[in-house]
């Protein structure tokens, strides 16, 4: 089970004992304490004899992930077509938005939404053959 290494550290270097140092007064071979510090797991019967060692409660010992917020850049890509998507009653081929999606999706960009804005004779319209995507990847940190 996985268990608060950090915890075990700290509290061990406030005692000023080595790994063997606590292993002796825990009960542990001096490996377990090393796997437990460097792993950050334990049997619940080691995770017993810390809290019992630490004089802690052995819920101190639990481990608490804590939860990250993921962080993403966006940006548009406006596919055209030159003929438009709509010509007059007969419709031309789309582009192949799964080629230029796959391209993208090399590059970590994933496709959030497809939008065909249409402003009444203006320049977006669905009429002109414009469409825009927008995309998002995950920012590494």
């Amino acid at each position: 089970m996985k268990i608060n290494a950090q915890l075990v550290v700290q509290l061990r270097l406030d005692k000023c004992w080595s790994q063997e140092e606590l292993g002796i007064a825990a009960g542990l071979n001096t490996r377990t304490v090393q796997r437990i510090e460097r792993e950050a797991t334990a049997s619940l019967q080691s995770k017993k004899s810390l809290a019992s060692t630490f004089d802690i409660d052995i819920t101190d010992l639990d481990y608490e992930e804590i939860p990250q917020m993921k962080q993403y850049e966006f940006k548009t890509l406006e596919i055209e077509s030159k003929e438009g998507f709509l010509a007059g009653i007969k419709k031309t081929p789309m582009p192949d938005l799964a080629s230029i999606f796959n391209e993208e999706g090399q590059q970590g960009w994933s496709v959030v939404q497809i939008l065909t804005p249409d402003l009444a004779g203006g320049v977006w319209s669905a009429k002109t053959g414009r469409m825009v995507a927008l995309l998002q990847r995950e920012i590494a940190g």
